[in-house]
C-alpha cells in the first residue's frame, strides 16, 4: 500500500544535517514505492539552487535533482 510523505525543509543545505536527512528519509520512501513531496521554505530554497560548488560533503542540488528524477515533488 502506497502511502504519500511530505518534508518540511526549513534549514539552509549545509549548516545542519537538516538537508542530508530530509534526503535520506526521501530516497528510502521513494525507494519502496511511496509519494514524496518536500517543502522548502525559508532558508530551504538555497537546498535546490543550481550552481552549488559543496565539496567534502552530500551536494544538496545533484542529491535533490537525482530525486525529482525518481518522482520527488518540490515545493518553494
Amino acid at each position: 500500500m502506497s502511502k504519500t510523505f511530505t518534508l518540511l525543509l526549513g534549514t539552509s543545505p549545509y549548516s545542519y544535517e537538516n538537508t542530508l536527512t530530509t534526503v535520506k528519509i526521501a530516497e528510502a520512501a521513494l525507494n519502496k514505492g511511496h509519494t514524496v513531496n518536500v517543502i522548502a521554505s525559508g532558508d530551504g530554497i538555497y537546498c535546490f539552487l543550481k550552481g552549488q560548488k559543496a565539496k567534502g560533503i552530500t551536494n544538496a542540488e545533484e542529491k535533490f535533482s537525482e530525486l525529482i528524477r525518481k518522482g520527488l515533488r518540490v515545493y518553494l
